[in-house]
């Protein structure tokens, strides 16, 4: 089979042929039709975050695609049928966080493309219980990018507990962006969406958001308080300035939901305490979705309650994706067809 490989942090990826994999015990083998590229999956392939993967490895946590074989004891999981391979690729079931609805706060879990291999592959072998099934009403080329950006974006607008009327200001407008924009007009939530591109704000707005910020030509924070200041902030660019923003963009008592990872290298976010303190900040942390998330997003998607807006590219192309997505010249998702 074929799979690009990370066998050097920082170096381009190597397209190479590899044996296929035998599930093991719990395992499922899924020949793969689809496969999302992340922001993160260029982390994991630069080593930009402290704890970092083992080269080499296989990246890609938005795998899709048709179970080939199972392994002993599998019986939550059938040949032939469809799954999405998302990044929590499996945690240990039984800690506080586990039974809880927490799975993703798993101290043991594993994650796809990252602690094991993922789906930049035509095959891949996962976890039978933690890979999702995908409905029929969802093609695999949309179900890629919901498996992360769809299901952490949604996560995200779930914990911020966001009240019909409330002021939503979305800072970044791209893969995840785009979706959260979504989410948010789900919810009832009066949208701002913030980024630096024209092209990316029509975008939004096309996708319902009520007032769009170029944060390149005018100071976002002060455009956001002539609209009555922002209720929730979603922080999904991968800058600590961003966040920064977000954070002052705020009402009294909003909530800043951080999302997005930059780099190690880019440095802390600065909070004030006095501000934290005196005007009732909550500053949440939110980090994709369980595996319950991940199917409320295919059924929501079914229902034709969202859009994906994707491209998509070959495997053998792999280097030449990453430096669209770090050129910034992607509307929103790029996915590999693996068909």
């Amino acid at each position: 089979m074929k799979a690009a490989v990370v066998n050097e942090f920082k170096a381009p990826l190597s397209v190479e042929e590899r044996d296929i994999p035998e599930p093991d015990p719990g395992q499922v083998l899924v020949r793969l039709e689809a496969c999302g590229l992340c922001h993160t999956d260029i982390h994991a392939a630069h080593g930009d975050w402290p704890v970092k993967p083992t080269p080499p490895f296989v990246p890609g946590h938005e795998g899709v695609g048709v179970v080939t074989a199972v392994g002993d004891g599998v019986t939550s999981r059938s040949v032939g049928q469809r799954v999405a391979i998302a990044w929590l690729g499996e945690a240990c079931g039984h800690c506080d966080h586990c039974v809880s609805g927490w799975e993703t706060l798993c101290e043991a879990q594993q994650n796809s493309g990252y602690s094991v291999d993922g789906g930049w592959a035509e095959y891949a072998v996962a976890a039978a219980d933690y890979a999702v099934p995908v409905p029929d009403g969802v093609s695999s080329l949309d179900a890629a990018p919901l498996t992360c950006a769809g299901v952490t974006t949604y996560k995200a607008i779930k914990v911020a507990g966001i009240s019909p009327a409330e002021r939503v200001a979305v800072f970044g407008i791209g893969g995840l962006g785009h979706l959260a924009v979504q989410y948010a007009r789900l919810v009832g939530a009066e949208v701002i969406a913030v980024d630096i591109s024209d092209e990316k704000l029509e975008l939004a707005a096309e996708l319902g958001a009520d007032h769009g910020v170029n944060a390149a030509e005018v100071d976002p924070v002060e455009a956001i308080a002539d609209l009555g200041g922002a209720d929730v902030a979603v922080a999904l660019a991968v800058s600590p300035a961003s966040f920064e923003q977000a954070f002052a963009s705020l009402r009294r008592g909003g909530r800043l939901i951080c999302v997005a990872l930059p780099p190690e290298t880019a440095g802390p976010m600065h909070i004030p305490i006095f501000d934290t303190v005196l005007k009732g900040i909550s500053v949440i942390g939110s980090i994709v979705g369980t595996r319950e998330d991940l199917a409320e997003v295919f059924r929501l998607h079914a229902l034709g309650r969202t859009r994906v807006i994707s491209e998509t590219r070959r495997l053998g192309d792999v280097n030449d994706a990453v430096a669209e997505v770090l050129g910034g010249s992607v509307p929103a998702r790029l996915v590999f067809d693996l068909t």
